[in-house]
């Protein structure tokens, strides 16, 4: 698991690339990008990461091939490459609303096909991979597990969830950071400027999601340890939840899951 190639380097494929190049310290990686306007992503060569523009051609030098273009460019590109396709290759698509099965009808080819929907802060090395598979060994899942792991946490979902895991792990990405925003607006007005705001809310949130990962303990057990009777905490979130948070949250989530399956 050497050769891999990112083909559609925007967002999502830039922060598997920064990801993976931080993975270069526990095994030599091969990586090549692509993108149409190759300058967007000439910066990754200085990191020793080939560019190009040619898909075809970075799928011949690569063993993995990662697909994390648009889904209105995925039959498109799927397609180009499928006769650059061997037994030796491993189709990995990170493109939203387009099944495995999709992909192996375009590529004709009799090939192990992974969905993985990771997040932005891949570039980070903290983001939430979902793993599916089709047609693929278990060692083949274990190595994609490995690959990903290489740019945060991992989990091997089914199929018929990727539409879910893409509105909580990917869209959830904007979702947090809209409440970040709205709790740094809040600390100004109490008092705080934008910077220290920023500073207490970002650590704030970090420490919370650390706390339920590190106790493995519902949210609530949590809250419970800060609300005391007719205290701060418990006022302010009655007032949250009589404006509508929680509700306007979950029916963001649904929201965005229609849209996305229909």
């Amino acid at each position: 698991m050497n050769s891999i190639a990112v083909l559609g380097c925007g967002n999502i494929g830039l922060s598997l690339i920064e990801g993976l190049l931080r993975m270069k310290g526990e095994q030599e990686l091969k990586l090549i990008a692509t993108r149409r306007d190759v300058g967007r992503i000439g910066h990754l060569q200085a990191k020793g990461v080939k560019v190009s523009d040619d898909n075809v051609y970075a799928t011949r030098l690569s063993q993995f091939v990662i697909v994390a273009v648009k889904p209105h460019k995925a039959e498109e590109i799927f397609r180009q490459i499928a006769d650059e396709l061997n037994e030796n290759h491993v189709l990995i698509s990170v493109v939203s609303e387009v099944s495995c099965e999709d992909i192996s009808r375009w590529v004709g080819k009799d090939l192990p096909v992974f969905r993985a929907m990771p997040n932005t802060a891949a570039s980070i090395q903290e983001s939430i991979t979902c793993i599916s598979a089709s047609n693929a060994t278990k060692d083949q899942v274990q190595t994609v597990e490995y690959l990903f792991s290489g740019v945060g946490r991992t989990v091997v979902i089914e199929e018929k969830l990727m539409a879910a895991a893409t509105i909580l792990g990917a869209c959830g990405i904007a979702f947090v950071m809209r409440f970040i925003r709205a709790m740094v607006q809040g600390g100004i007005q109490i008092g705080f400027d934008a910077r220290t705001a920023a500073l207490i809310t970002n650590q704030t949130v970090k420490g919370a999601a650390d706390l339920l990962i590190t106790n493995n303990n519902h949210p609530e057990a949590e809250i419970d340890k800060v609300t005391t009777p007719m205290g701060c905490t418990i006022t302010g979130l009655n007032e949250m939840e009589h404006q509508g948070f929680s509700a306007s949250l979950i029916q963001g989530i649904i929201k965005s899951f229609d849209k996305i399956e229909h």
